[in-house]
């Protein structure tokens, strides 16, 4: 019997960028299940709360057959290890994601080495490409249309409509 090799992305996803798409349509290439993994981070406050998040992503990924959401509040590696997942998938943008990212992965090495962190870098297109970016846009009335998945700007219109 084949062992499926499942990977986890973790992130905040407030909201799913195109980016992030960019990195599950190729991880869903590499392995053979990939969990997309809501994670909270005590240090922000989320636009979107986590069901409209989960929402969010399955919508723009149910073409993927090969994929799950789900949410942990604890270590990633450690939620990794329960579900049995090999590898956490982290994004890169620009070299100055690098020297945290590479700090995290020392980090879930040290506390799980069998769970490896593999980093893809994003398309050129979205480099510039944040979630709090896309929140501060289009809370400001820019448009945001080219740069998330159209039920997300939509998203994002209606939750600003109110602020303008």
């Amino acid at each position: 019997m084949k062992s499926v090799r499942k990977a986890i992305y973790p992130g905040s996803f407030d909201p799913i960028t195109k980016g992030h798409i960019d990195i599950i349509d190729r991880v869903t290439k590499l392995f053979d299940h990939l969990v997309i993994t809501i994670a909270t981070n005590r240090d922000k406050e989320p636009l979107f709360d986590l069901e409209q998040r989960k929402n969010m992503i399955e919508e723009c990924t149910r073409n993927y057959s090969n994929l799950e959401v789900t949410s942990t509040g604890g270590l990633v590696v450690e939620y990794a290890k329960s579900i049995g997942a090999c590898a956490l998938i982290r994004g890169l943008r620009f070299v100055s994601d690098i020297e945290f990212e590479f700090q995290m992965a020392w980090m879930n090495r040290r506390l799980s080495e069998e769970i490896v962190t593999v980093f893809l870098m994003t398309d050129a297109k979205y480099t510039h490409l944040n979630s709090t970016i896309i929140r501060e846009v289009s809370e400001l009335g820019g448009d945001v249309h080219e740069l998330v998945p159209p039920g997300v700007a939509l998203s994002l219109r209606e939750k600003f409509s109110g602020k303008r």
